[in-house]
């Protein structure tokens, strides 16, 4: 059995609402929320990044644990923002947090990162190669948007979540895992230059939009209203249960149209899904364990409850997860 024993998320304190960005863009606030949902979402202070946000989800979720860092034995972190090409964050992390010389490590899969880290964690532990896991999700959105681009940046905030799991002795709480990607539409979401294939210094003719984030927010709608219910329906089918046996279902805060959209086509009550997207707008990897930690904090995921988590993102990839709470 995989036991979550702790939650914890973190946000900046800096609110950028939708009224502030109407001085600086041909948009308004009633446009925005009609499209998107969002009201507002929060944006890193200079000192802050990546590593700073996991140590302070961390942190949090360690003390709902009623752990210390000296108790973790593994450490995965779900970003496409880490703070340096090289080295990466994860090991950065558990220094700060006071880890012993344990594996750490990163990993992207973009918006999809923490339901894909979730199944990791879980092939480890369940392995028996480690006996817990201390999983981070983070993204810094705001320093990768170009925030001339109406389209991309009214989207994103910043923020992270985390959870503490545990392998405990009893049956298999977890009912079923689907994960899928397809790289025939991995140039919806990407940033074309930075990588080793168009680096920064390779050539002066870069174009300055292809620095920052890019998405074809057509694409990648029409992209998740067709796979993620198909996704919905395998979880279930391998689950051996029905929609209505869910208790509650923690999805990637993108759009609330998509959400909407996703829950009328999987038969899913919308009351079902937590939704906190007009806060924080898309956080990327820390969207789903943001939500988890306030599902949890508010009492709406009760022990025993039937959970679905559900990513998607870059890559394409997508993919989620249904466990008994």
């Amino acid at each position: 059995m995989i036991k979550i024993l702790g939650t914890g998320s973190y946000v900046p304190e800096k609110v950028l609402t939708n009224f502030d960005l109407e001085k600086t863009l041909d948009t308004s606030n009633e446009w925005i929320i009609k499209r998107t949902g969002i009201k507002e979402r929060r944006i890193a202070a200079p000192e802050e990044s990546t590593v700073s946000f996991s140590v302070n989800a961390a942190k949090k979720a360690l003390a709902a644990a009623g752990v210390s860092a000296e108790d973790v034995d593994l450490l995965i972190l779900t970003t496409s923002t880490a703070d340096y090409q090289i080295s990466s964050s994860a090991p950065i992390i558990a220094n700060e947090l006071g880890c012993r010389k344990i594996p750490a490590f990163d990993l992207n899969a973009v918006c999809a990162g923490f339901v894909y880290g979730f199944g990791v964690a879980t092939g480890f532990l369940e392995s028996g190669m480690y006996k817990n896991c201390l999983l981070i999700g983070a993204d810094t959105y705001s320093r990768i948007l170009n925030w001339k681009n109406r389209n991309s940046c009214i989207l994103f905030g910043d923020g992270a979540g985390a959870v503490f799991m545990k392998k405990e002795e009893g049956a298999s709480n977890i009912l079923s895992y689907d994960y899928c990607s397809d790289g025939r539409g991995s140039a919806h979401i990407r940033i074309p230059a930075g990588g080793s294939k168009i680096p920064y210094h390779s050539s002066e003719n870069i174009a300055e939009d292809d620095l920052y984030f890019q998405m074809d927010g057509k694409k990648v709608y029409e992209f998740t209203i067709k796979e993620i219910p198909a996704c919905v329906e395998r979880l279930l089918e391998k689950a051996n249960i029905s929609s209505a046996d869910l208790d509650a279902v923690v999805f990637h805060q993108a759009n609330i149209r998509i959400i909407d959209t996703v829950a009328k086509d999987c038969e899913i009550p919308i009351e079902k899904f937590f939704i906190n997207i007009q806060k924080y707008g898309n956080t990327s990897s820390a969207s789903v364990p943001l939500a988890l930690d306030e599902a949890v904090r508010e009492g709406k995921i009760k022990s025993g409850d039937k959970i679905l988590m559900l990513g998607f993102g870059g890559g394409l990839s997508w993919g989620g997860i249904i466990l008994e709470w």
